[in-house]
């Protein structure tokens, strides 16, 4: 069973009560819930994070690269300026996917650009937590595509 990184940045810990128009009412524990059970379906073995603190989230990336394993991000805020971030990611050893929950695209200005989906393997954005759900399928996909060497 491959292991997984599910990471999410800022104020995702705050899902259920963090503007429910927005990302509905879903809470972050049964955000966690979904993937993990996603997760076993696809054979994959789902470890969920959540930071506020960018140096954390970095240092996840840095542990994912150097143990090749494979990653689902929300960057969240940290999408749209956090170099740093990217840096680290770009660094990435395996299949990297980009989600949000909803779409930047069609949300304030500032949130149109993305400064890590240049070194994501793909982005899946505006299908609620079901973003989630499609980007462990797309891992799934990716590392029956290309087995791991060994």
């Amino acid at each position: 069973m491959t292991r997984v990184l599910v990471l999410n940045g800022p104020n995702l810990g705050r899902l259920g009560s963090r503007e429910p128009d927005v990302y509905g009412s879903t809470t972050f524990a049964d955000l966690a819930a979904l993937c993990r059970d996603a997760g076993r379906r696809l054979d994959l073995s789902v470890d969920v994070r959540q930071t506020d603190d960018e140096a954390e989230l970095i240092r996840w990336v840095h542990e994912a690269a150097d143990e090749r394993l494979p990653i689902v991000l929300n960057p969240a805020a940290f999408t749209h300026y956090s170099y740093g971030l990217r840096d680290a990611l770009a660094q990435r050893t395996a299949p990297l996917v980009e989600v949000h929950i909803s779409n930047p695209a069609a949300r304030e200005e500032f949130r149109h650009t993305s400064v890590v989906a240049g070194v994501a393997t793909g982005t899946i954005a505006g299908f609620g937590m079901m973003s989630y759900v499609l980007a462990l399928q797309a891992v799934a996909e990716l590392l029956a595509e290309s087995p791991a060497d060994s």
